[in-house]
């Protein structure tokens, strides 16, 4: 590979583009400056194609100009990515911006592996071959953010996959990671193929790594709270009280704030589950009432981590009472909710999780966040 290379692309609304490569990138941006090419944003260069025999003697400089920085030129066989992004996001279900971006260091790409959520060929391709170029496709409404690259080794295609989605920390790895598929150039049959294909596969594993990260935190609160009990049943505890939380000794605060913690993991993945569940479509009808208590809990819990981010003094009664008692529903009725969980996937209408309805709460509480 060479430390600095020009690739040349047509775009259909801004003549030709250049984009530039290597370790030694700068060099290409001396010579596309110096052969009188326009950047704009992102580091993308273009030439407007204003006058066909104009743009020939330019390309034709670039060239004899890129040979004195020591970077080569090559023309793409492909559109500008920018212009397929741009149409498939147009067509897409909802509304979707359209991004490029230049890696024009390789260190820049190897960025991508964390947050890369794919289990497929895209995945292997970003960590394994140079990809100098991608483009972005986001959905504000929904959170949902894909990279569109040229799949290496082919002339045509294109592969699609997915950033991890907020609340996740990271993609990489995961082994509910979804896997990218494959697109044709034709930016119609490529919409088609990410509403059909790759949008459905995409919600429900977002489903299943939600559902096991709450499930995970209650395996957590469960046991940090049965070493607590543990140890009172002991005498350990240092006043020797019964497991009660308005008695507050250091081992109690040191539960309470962990499993508050813990808890901020099922405050940020259970809102959108709930709203799936349907337990009059289950076996178990009667988990209505549980669930709805799990909204309450989660409305209440929300409250108080607004209050507590905004820096609202509360005594440590009433932090210890209005933690621990939406973590405590949680608890007792936690296994309920995994089983509806479980047993719902996304209502997938043209590619995209329909909303449904919120659940039923007590009177008088807000509805959880979503």
């Amino acid at each position: 590979m060479a430390d600095a290379e020009i690739i040349l692309t047509d775009s259909r609304h801004n003549g030709i583009v250049a984009l530039a490569s290597g370790e030694k990138y700068p060099w290409a941006h001396t010579a596309l400056r110096e052969s009188g090419f326009q950047r704009g944003e992102a580091g993308i260069y273009y030439l407007p194609a204003n006058e066909s025999t104009a743009s020939r003697t330019t390309v034709a400089g670039l060239i004899r100009c890129a040979e004195r920085h020591n970077t080569t030129v090559s023309v793409s066989s492909r559109q500008f990515i920018g212009d397929m992004a741009d149409h498939v996001a147009r067509l897409l279900p909802g509304q979707w911006d359209a991004q490029v971006e230049i890696y024009s260091h390789p260190l820049w790409q190897e960025d991508l592996v964390p947050w890369l959520w794919d289990s497929g060929e895209l995945g292997r391709a970003v960590r394994t071959t140079r990809l100098p170029y991608a483009a972005t496709l986001t959905n504000a409404t929904t959170g949902t953010g894909l990279l569109l690259a040229e799949r290496p080794g082919h002339q045509r295609d294109y592969l699609i996959g997915a950033f991890a989605p907020m609340p996740l920390e990271g993609g990489f790895a995961d082994p509910h990671a979804p896997r990218s598929v494959v697109l044709p150039p034709s930016p119609g049959l490529a919409a088609r193929a990410i509403t059909d294909r790759y949008l459905p596969t995409y919600d429900r594993a977002v489903h299943a790594r939600s559902t096991d990260a709450v499930a995970a935190a209650l395996a957590r609160l469960r046991s940090e709270h049965s070493t607590w009990t543990a140890m009172v049943a002991s005498g350990q505890y240092n006043d020797a009280t019964p497991p009660e939380f308005d008695a507050l000794g250091s081992s109690t605060e040191d539960l309470l704030d962990n499993a508050w913690r813990n808890f901020l993991a099922v405050l940020d993945h259970a809102p959108a589950l709930l709203n799936r569940c349907r337990p009059a479509t289950t076996p178990w009808p009667e988990d209505a009432t549980a669930l709805a208590r799990l909204a309450g809990a989660l409305a209440d819990a929300e409250a108080v981590h607004e209050e507590l981010a905004s820096g609202v003094p509360l005594t440590r009664g009433e932090r210890a009472t209005r933690t621990w008692t939406p973590i405590e529903t949680w608890l007792t009725h936690g296994e309920t909710f995994l089983r509806q969980a479980h047993t719902c996937t996304p209502r997938v209408r043209n590619g995209i999780a329909a909303p449904a309805p919120p659940l039923a709460l007590p009177p008088g509480a807000p509805s959880p966040r979503r």
